[in-house]
């Protein structure tokens, strides 16, 4: 693995590694948890399971899970219409593409270097027997709904790794969505209008974006706290039953208007 790039070989792929591979010409990544023989546990966004952001987004991020068409995965079977944790094989996982590890305790310095979101984080990991835990114990409890800026697949991978939820943002912890905001940022902010010259705005504009991405990394967030796994599954399956139960109440409040 270099400086600039976190490719790794599949035989370097450890228990417990975050992992990752490029999709739509490198436009973004899939991240997931490898778990050991040769098995990946990822969140995706399936056929009718995910939240759309209503932008141009919803037309390049698709569904995740690799579709096979009439050949499926001797291993996996078809799982292009899936939506939720699921588990692949590391093929079907990587889709083609190549392998990559996630980085984890990072300098400040390190991070930066590295402008692209999405491929290490300056927090640190929690030991892989706890990582695996994590990964496996949301395979069969879900990881409440894909939302692409909240609740994404490296949000699901980055709490296996860490077990760290941020509260009550519009953000989630996916570094990719990160700098996502941070160039929107920079392209509205009305600052650099005052800044004279092309290179000025250049260097005002990289130096915006850079400091945005850093403080809304995992590691340098305030409003972030450790949340074990089963409080976590708990607290969706409850916010789940308030959503029904609000509906349901709504809904006969409706009926007894037009009664």
């Amino acid at each position: 693995m270099g400086f600039l790039s976190n490719k790794i070989s599949r035989d370097d792929v450890k228990p417990g590694d975050h992992i990752y591979s490029w999709r739509q010409a490198y436009i973004y990544a899939h991240h997931g948890i490898y778990v050991g023989d040769g098995q990946v546990n990822h969140f995706t966004r399936g056929d009718g399971q995910e939240t759309g952001t209503g932008t141009f987004l919803d037309n390049i991020i698709v569904s995740s899970s690799h579709n096979h068409g009439d050949n499926p995965c001797p291993n996996c079977g078809d799982r292009s219409n899936l939506g939720g944790v699921i588990s692949s094989c590391l093929e079907c996982f990587l889709a083609g593409g190549d392998l990559y590890v996630f980085e984890y305790s990072v300098s400040p310095a390190i991070f930066l270097a590295k402008p692209r979101g999405g491929v290490c984080t300056i927090a640190s990991s929690d030991p892989p027997e706890e990582v695996i835990y994590r990964a496996n114990f949301l395979l069969q409890n879900g990881f409440g709904v894909y939302n692409v800026f909240k609740n994404n697949c490296e949000d699901f991978a980055i709490y296996c790794k860490t077990g760290l939820l941020v509260a009550n943002t519009d953000v989630g912890r996916s570094g990719q969505a990160a700098s996502i905001v941070a160039a929107a940022s920079v392209l509205l902010s009305s600052p650099l209008r005052f800044v004279a010259g092309f290179g000025g705005l250049a260097v005002a504009g990289y130096g915006m974006y850079c400091t945005s991405r850093l403080v809304s990394d995992i590691g340098m967030r305030w409003d972030v706290s450790k949340v074990p796994v089963e409080r976590l599954v708990a607290d969706v399956e409850r916010l789940v039953t308030d959503v029904a139960d609000k509906s349901e109440m709504e809904a006969k409040s409706e009926e007894k208007k037009t009664t």
